[in-house]
């Protein structure tokens, strides 16, 4: 399933829904929905938000895939709950991320070509410790944005970069999670832009910390929460998850990778993540950057130069979506 968090456009409330063809149903609307037309009230269970669902979260998707089935059939853009319709078309809803405000986000460090490029820029060879500990940082939860939105360009800064990543989101939570045990931890999969200052960040590396300043102005994620079920047919015999990575800036193909190159697994992040510390329900993990996603990497001098305003990104991830941003 794939699960979003938005905004109807007359009002700011946040809502919760699936997508089911071309709409995005409401839970709770469906819900009262299926009360009022066949008496059904197990759906009311359900909780109001994905992040509350995560809590519970085996249970929660059982009702939710249930309440999807019990609408599968029916002419979903049509029906009405207390007098509002209970699905919408996708362009008619502002997306946010799927999760708007996690506990944390730790962003690795995971694929090996990116990781060389950045020791090479910093006049360094890669560091062997490297292959043995999936290394991240902690970046700023409370500075996402979702599909559509427009991203403020940060003050004190003329190096604006993309970062083309894929991302899981907790559920259950928990601590000291072995790698072989971490799968039951991973709700959903969602698309990732780390959006990066490489001025402000190259600066602050230079002493020995961050990066920081250099991230904790935005980060994308969306449009939605897509579960395992979803990706089943896309691993392959060696366990690596084959899915086609592109960055598009104005329509022009930037980046294009793959999450096959991924060097360092979720369960293993989850690992190190959870060591001597609780992972909860919501937390995002984030990939790093695929090799040859980001203008730091490819060098602005073959890419157009460094984003400016009014730039669009377009992150796209095969089964995943599509996370556009303008550059306000």
């Amino acid at each position: 399933m794939k699960f979003v968090t938005y905004v109807e456009k007359v009002s700011d409330s946040r809502r919760f829904g699936f997508i089911l063809g071309e709409c995005v149903v409401d839970v709770l609307r469906a819900a009262i929905y299926l009360k009022e037309e066949n008496n059904v009230s197990e759906f009311l269970e359900i909780p109001s938000s994905l992040k509350f669902c995560l809590n519970e979260w085996e249970s929660n998707f059982i009702k939710l895939q249930r309440l999807q089935d019990e609408l599968s059939d029916k002419p979903i853009a049509d029906l009405v709950a207390y007098g509002k319709y209970i699905a919408q078309f996708e362009s008619d809803v502002q997306f946010l991320p799927p999760i708007p405000n996690p506990g944390s986000f730790r962003d690795f460090n995971a694929f090996e070509q990116y990781a060389r490029a950045s020791f090479k820029l910093q006049g360094l060879t890669m560091h062997p410790d490297w292959y043995r500990l999936p290394i991240f940082y902690f970046s700023n939860p409370n500075a996402l944005y979702g599909q559509g939105a427009e991203i403020p360009y940060p003050e004190n800064t003329e190096e604006l970069d993309f970062e083309l990543e894929f991302a899981v989101i907790i559920a259950k939570g928990g601590r000291d999670v072995k790698a072989d045990d971490a799968d039951r931890l991973i709700a959903g999969y969602t698309i990732c832009n780390d959006w990066s200052a490489r001025d402000l960040q190259r600066k602050e590396m230079e002493l020995n910390l961050g990066p920081a300043k250099g991230k904790d102005f935005a980060t994308s994620f969306g449009p939605y929460m897509v579960t395992p079920d979803e990706l089943v047919d896309n691993w392959d015999e060696n366990g690596k998850l084959h899915l086609r990575m592109t960055c598009h800036v104005n329509d022009q193909l930037i980046s294009d990778g793959n999450t096959n190159s991924l060097y360092h697994s979720f369960p293993a992040m989850i690992e190190r993540a959870s060591m001597n510390a609780n992972l909860i329900p919501g937390d995002y993990l984030g990939s790093g950057t695929v090799g040859n996603g980001c203008i730091m990497e490819l060098r602005p001098e073959n890419t157009g130069g460094w984003l400016k305003k009014g730039d669009t990104v377009k992150l796209e991830i095969e089964k995943l979506g599509t996370l556009e941003n303008r550059i306000q």
